[in-house]
């Protein structure tokens, strides 16, 4: 034990006078003092004025891998996880501030999966900034699901073949993370919470998966790191869009990854090797969604619920077979998540896929 430790307090003046004093003069902090500057926030030891000044300091003068590590640390520290009894579980985490340009596809993947044999868990919150945007809590609800379930009756949910999947979210994992909401919504800016908080085990089983999206190209191999820091035996990181896990529908799409045998890799994915022809992106926004009045450059400007009730109808009715590109979409996606996990020819993936979507069987398993 260090007797010098710092207490909270001072350890916090000492962190913000090193990183606070502007682009050519501020000076990086260690892991650990990250990792308990952070714990000491989180535990409601220090000032939220001074913890906003902090989160704002690190992303002004960039964050380094350590740093993003020690705040990462301190996350899963304070993240309570449920162990289950499956041989394996695809966990993933779309941005956990939603979507607002397109409708999003990604929640429809998880009774596709666990139609083919695999347990998945999605996670997130009901809403977070910069964006604002619809998430797969708010379509939950819409769907009847309720997304506030506690974490043993989610392993519950995972480890009942006729289920297989679930939602956790953060307010029921990491309530003291979930707690700094308000602290965010007033520093606007993106913090290093956003980057690392997604990348946390709310269930863990024998064999972990991860899959999450990107849109610029610094992030994958800092998603790499922090997913080998949290334990994944397996990390996928897909460039989305609106930094999901789909990719668009019209270009081609890039997984970086690494699994238990292998470093850092690149693999690429054509939509029309799957034959898929499509002339949006994504799924497009109805055109009878009201548009809101906001200068925000960022924030949604249309209604999130209105978002997740069209998300909702569409999901559905492209689980029963219905074409289109929320059909597309969760074939692109749940294809990619199968060839990750089997190893399969995408041919053969995507067959697998389509079977199940086209049979109606996946639509059964939404309505539980």
């Amino acid at each position: 034990m260090n007797d010098n430790k710092l207490n909270p307090q001072q350890n916090m003046k000492s962190v913000i006078q090193r990183i606070a004093t502007g682009p050519e003069l501020s000076k990086n902090i260690s892991r650990e003092e990250a990792k308990q500057t952070m714990l000491d926030i989180l535990n409601g030891e220090i000032d939220p004025i001074q913890a906003a000044i902090f989160l704002i300091a690190l992303r002004m003068k960039r964050e380094t891998m350590d740093e993003n590590l020690g705040v990462h640390d301190a996350i899963i520290d304070t993240t309570n996880t449920v162990n289950i009894n499956t041989d394996r579980l695809i966990n993933i985490a779309d941005p956990y501030d939603g979507f607002s340009r397109n409708l999003p596809s990604s929640l429809f993947l998880l009774p596709v999966l666990s139609e083919l044999g695999y347990p998945i868990l999605s996670h997130g919150v009901l809403t977070v900034g910069p964006k604002y945007g619809c998430t797969h809590h708010l379509t939950l609800k819409e769907l009847g699901y309720n997304p506030m379930n506690t974490q043993e009756e989610i392993a519950q949910r995972l480890e009942n073949k006729g289920i297989g999947w679930a939602y956790a979210d953060q307010a029921v994992f990491n309530p003291r993370l979930h707690g700094l909401m308000g602290l965010r919504e007033k520093i606007i800016k993106r913090p290093v919470i956003t980057t690392v908080e997604v990348l946390v085990k709310p269930i863990q089983s024998k064999n972990d998966a991860f899959f999450t999206g990107f849109v610029h190209k610094p992030y994958p191999p800092i998603y790499l790191e922090l997913s080998r820091n949290a334990k994944f035996n397996s990390s996928s990181v897909i460039r989305g869009t609106e930094g999901g896990i789909i990719p668009s529908l019209r270009q081609t799409g890039k997984v970086h990854f690494y699994d238990s045998s292998s470093d850092n890799q690149i693999f690429e994915i054509r939509p029309e090797e799957l034959d898929i022809v499509e002339l949006s992106r994504a799924v497009d926004l109805p055109n009878n969604l009201k548009k809101k009045e906001t200068t925000d450059k960022i924030e949604t400007k249309v209604s999130a619920l209105d978002v997740a009730k069209a998300s909702a109808k569409q999901g559905i009715e492209a689980l029963t077979g219905k074409n289109g590109a929320m059909k597309s979409c969760i074939h692109l996606g749940a294809t990619i998540i199968l060839q990750r996990m089997t190893g399969n020819n995408i041919s053969e993936c995507s067959r697998e896929v389509l079977k199940v979507l086209d049979s109606g069987s996946a639509a059964n398993r939404m309505k539980l």
